[in-house]
């Protein structure tokens, strides 16, 4: 992969990892690989930071209707909007 928008890096890997993706993988498509396993990788690295760094956000104090948990809250905004269907019909 040495394109235009590519560049080469150099950087260590374990010799079992090499090796196992020499077997596996063909010559001409072993970039490809590393750089989709290294683009998936940075994409759940950046969302773990992302979550937290969003930790204790949520405030209990401005959700006070989630006080006894979210299952109970779900299952009386369920239960509310069946009466107001059959109030309806």
């Amino acid at each position: 992969m040495t394109g235009s928008g590519s560049k080469q890096a150099n950087f260590t890997l374990p010799a079992d990892l090499i090796e196992e993706m020499r077997q596996i993988v063909p010559r001409g498509e072993q970039s490809k690989v590393v750089a989709d396993a290294l683009r998936k990788e940075l994409r759940r690295l950046k969302f773990r930071r992302a979550l937290e760094g969003a930790f204790g956000v949520w405030k209990d104090a401005e959700h006070p209707e989630l006080g006894e948990g979210t299952d109970e809250y779900i299952r009386k905004l369920r239960s509310s909007s069946r009466m107001g269907d059959s109030e309806g019909q």
